[in-house]
């Protein structure tokens, strides 16, 4: 019923060839198949910017995220600790998600809902309506704050 993939605005070439493999994929599936939702995570890029993204609560099995980030010792020999980066990220969506309100998870993932994909919703409009909305929360602080400077 829901698949989870890289969301398309990662910043990892990679993540991104995933994604649009995923949405495509779906796209062929038929009925009672179709999955009903599909969340594009952050990995590599964060999702903080976007106003419409939610938090999955990941707080649940601490020891078990851990294990699982360090299961691939390629992603963190030679200097990259990938594994204490991404649990590092997760406290901090925690915490910043909500600025003015107690947390409501001690560790949380971003992502977005990408579902409209499925259905034949461009890619670019997509991800270009959510970059439009970021960037128009933006200036609206900024002319609200003093954006004659």
């Amino acid at each position: 019923d829901i698949v989870i993939t890289h969301n398309v605005a990662d910043f990892h070439d990679t993540h991104v060839a995933v994604a649009l493999r995923v949405v495509a994929a779906l796209r062929n599936v038929s009925g009672s198949f179709r999955p009903q939702k599909l969340y594009g995570m952050e990995v590599w890029r964060s999702l903080d910017w976007c106003g419409d993204r939610i938090l999955f609560d990941t707080s649940a099995h601490p020891n078990l995220a851990a294990a699982v980030l360090g299961v691939y010792d390629s992603q963190i020999i030679g200097g990259k600790r990938y594994d204490l980066a991404a649990l590092g990220r997760r406290m901090a969506n925690a915490t910043f998600y909500e600025s003015h309100g107690v947390d409501e998870v001690e560790s949380g993932s971003f992502g977005i809902d990408m579902t409209g994909l499925i259905g034949g919703m461009s890619v670019r409009e997509f991800i270009g309506s959510k970059i439009d909305a970021f960037k128009s929360r933006v200036e609206e602080k900024i002319s609200r704050f003093g954006g004659s400077l």
